[in-house]
């Protein structure tokens, strides 16, 4: 547990399984490389009597035999030439776990659980019944299961509508590191980067421990993008196709919206995202596309008072936009790719724009540093034919913090031209929302702002890239 870093959310949703008095099955889903197995093995340490992991493209025999080898390992004396179904092997897991004579809590654990569960091996009808007429007639399981497969582990267990509906007792979706955490992650590992240098990072690979495993002490940012990046033996120069593959059958369909979305900075509507997907509208359409918000590719923002009924569509995961638009056209142009491409005109307008998805990705910290975490408050967005608002946060105490997000290298300087484009983006919010609450200028950027005559006169807080970093 002392090698867990962050997570205290799900740590303290972990350590409630381990008081209550009866048996729990929790589930837990999230992207390929987030960290999931590393959190149940190291927290659930000293209490894990059984672990398997399902095999990728795994028949169902293969699946069997992992589980064969591990009851094989742990009760010896078994007969396995008896296990033909599932029933069977659950069978003899209920008769290795009635062997065990310790006392307290102990956890069993099915990582990638999907992956188990071919066609019509019946996996899950048998997995059903053991929880339902083995499990909860005891008080000291823990059942573990886990996923990369979001679609599935949300569907067919977490709404499961037979034998699992309504067993779930702990849902938990992993997501990958903030800031906060991924700067303890680097610093665990002895690696010290400046706010500035950290953000850079994680705008082109996001919080996913795995990656940033793989960042070496004593290279600069740069270096470090170069070589996992644009080296082709890279660990993140072909991530992108495996990634999708491991998570989603028919993952073509879901890649095309992936790469609509990956086209677009400012965010799409629904229908502009189906007609540009080249999609049908319908059902198919609608789960793929809950599918990828499930697993935190995709993000949705909400019209301001939902006043048009609109939603808008963002590509919200770092690695996946940085490769769509750097790595796939420069994968194998070698050495110094990266400190070409990072100078460029087409890096600093994009890097704007991730810095926003990355602020609303922390919202919870922008809420503390204004002092505000404590007031009932909403998030939207806003847009018309000639303005847009990535960020609103609309408080119940008559207040509306208008947020302007600015990711620069330096101090920021608000001129003439930027402070006439800020007046008249207010007053057309203003106008067309005919709000009557108060608007509060809110500037979020990289190094804070340059008082003068515009700053003053317009802005009502000013926020630097360090709130960003708040637990």
């Amino acid at each position: 547990m002392l090698n867990i870093i962050g997570r205290a959310t799900e740590i303290g949703n972990l350590s409630e399984g381990l008081k209550n008095d009866k048996s729990e099955l929790i589930a837990i889903y999230g992207r390929r490389r987030v960290g999931k197995t590393f959190l149940v093995r190291n927290f659930y340490a000293k209490y894990l009597v059984f672990e398997v992991t399902g095999l990728f493209k795994g028949s169902m025999r293969d699946q069997m035999q992992i589980f064969d080898k591990e009851l094989r390992i742990r009760s010896p004396k078994t007969n396995f030439d008896s296990l033909k179904t599932w029933f069977d092997v659950f069978s003899q897991l209920e008769i290795y776990l009635d062997s065990l004579k310790s006392k307290g809590k102990k956890v069993v654990f099915i990582d990638e659980f999907p992956w188990i569960a071919t066609a019509k091996s019946n996996f899950l009808m048998a997995f059903e019944n053991f929880w339902n007429g083995y499990c909860t007639k005891r008080n000291d399981l823990i059942v573990v299961i886990c996923g990369s497969a979001a679609s599935f582990m949300v569907q067919k267990v977490i709404k499961n509508k037979g034998g699992l509906h309504n067993r779930i007792s702990r849902k938990i979706r992993l997501l990958p590191f903030n800031l906060h955490e991924t700067d303890l992650f680097l610093k665990n590992r002895g690696i010290k980067f400046t706010d500035f240098d950290t953000i850079q990072l994680y705008l082109c690979m996001g919080g996913v421990p795995h990656y940033l495993e793989k960042i070496q002490k004593g290279l600069s940012v740069a270096q470090n993008i170069d070589s996992l990046c644009f080296d082709k033996d890279g660990v993140l120069n072909d991530e992108f196709n495996e990634l999708f593959t491991s998570l989603f059958d028919n993952s073509e369909r879901h890649l095309k919206i992936i790469r609509t979305l990956a086209k677009t900075n400012k965010g799409i509507t629904r229908a502009d995202l189906i007609a540009k997907s080249g999609f049908a509208s319908g059902g198919d359409f609608s789960k793929k596309l809950d599918e990828l918000i499930e697993s935190g590719f995709v993000s949705e923002y909400v019209y301001f008072n939902n006043k048009k009924q609109l939603v808008l569509y963002r590509l919200c995961d770092e690695y996946s936009k940085f490769y769509l638009k750097f790595i796939e056209g420069n994968k194998n142009n070698g050495v110094g790719t990266w400190l070409r491409l990072s100078v460029t005109s087409a890096y600093s307008s994009w890097s704007g724009f991730a810095f926003e998805t990355l602020c609303l990705k922390h919202i919870q910290q922008i809420k503390k540093a204004l002092g505000i975490e404590s007031v009932f408050s909403t998030n939207s967005s806003w847009f018309n034919d000639t303005a847009q608002i990535y960020l609103l946060i609309d408080r119940a105490d008559n207040i509306l913090n208008v947020c302007e997000i600015k990711f620069y290298n330096g101090v920021f300087t608000i001129d003439k031209i930027y402070y006439l484009s800020l007046k008249n983006k207010l007053a057309s919010f203003h106008s067309d929302t005919n709000t009557k609450k108060n608007l509060f200028l809110t500037m979020i950027t990289t190094y804070g702002i340059k008082e003068n005559e515009y700053s003053l006169e317009l802005v009502q807080n000013s926020l630097d890239m360090s709130v960003l970093f708040l637990e």
